[in-house]
């Protein structure tokens, strides 16, 4: 099931006619404050979260799923600031599209996403208790700090992690660093990625918002 939180009905219409082609099931919400209890009811499968909703908007909407819900959550927006996507995906959104956008695309973004879900790759494995991480049957050579930032990527593969939510989890003694702190750690986790597996980019940068690790 695919939540649509569309406060503009032919907009909430098109996507839901797309989905449905597609072979999903879909449910349409209009107004923000609905959204959480009809999620702790329902339990659906990714949703498509607008922005600018009534009653409540999209970013609240979101930091209360995240109290207790995992789920999928594509944000839509027709706000492109830079600070607007990165408070929707440091709260725990999975992605975000910007209007107008193709509804084919985000269709195939709303596929991804759930084949990522229940496909997961076996090929990391991390031992928390030894700090020891391998990748497809290889040991990986890693500092302290770059099996946390390895670890906190690949708690949500896919899912873009804001500089200043991957400097939280880095850092056991909360020292006090710069956000280009993370871009070194990430150079070096590349660097060491990449010999198992040359010529991939599995630590993908997003300009202007953070990383993401793609498996």
């Amino acid at each position: 099931m695919i939540l649509i939180v569309e406060d503009e009905p032919k907009l909430a219409a098109l996507e839901a006619d797309y989905l449905k082609a597609e072979g999903f099931e879909t449910h349409t919400i209009a107004d923000g404050r609905e959204v959480v209890p009809w999620v702790r009811a329902q339990a659906p499968d990714l949703i498509l979260l607008d922005l600018m909703l009534p009653g409540r908007d999209g970013l609240d909407v979101c930091r209360d799923l995240r109290t207790f819900s995992d789920v999928p959550v594509i944000m839509v927006t027709a706000k492109v600031e830079e600070i607007d996507r990165l408070i929707g995906l440091d709260l725990g959104a999975d992605d975000y599209v910007c209007k107008p956008f193709s509804v084919r695309e985000l269709v195939a973004r709303v596929r991804a996403i759930l084949r990522r879900r229940r496909t997961p790759s076996t090929a990391l494995v991390l031992d928390e208790e030894r700090h020891v991480a391998e990748l497809d049957g290889r040991a990986l050579d890693l500092t302290p700090v770059e099996f946390r930032l390895l670890r906190a990527l690949a708690s949500a593969p896919g899912r873009v992690f804001a500089r200043e939510r991957l400097l939280e989890r880095l850092y056991e003694d909360h020292r006090v660093v710069t956000d280009r702190t993370v871009d070194a750690h990430v150079k070096n986790l590349r660097r060491k990625l990449e010999e198992v597996r040359p010529g991939e980019e599995l630590v993908r940068s997003i300009y202007g918002v953070g990383y993401t690790l793609e498996l």
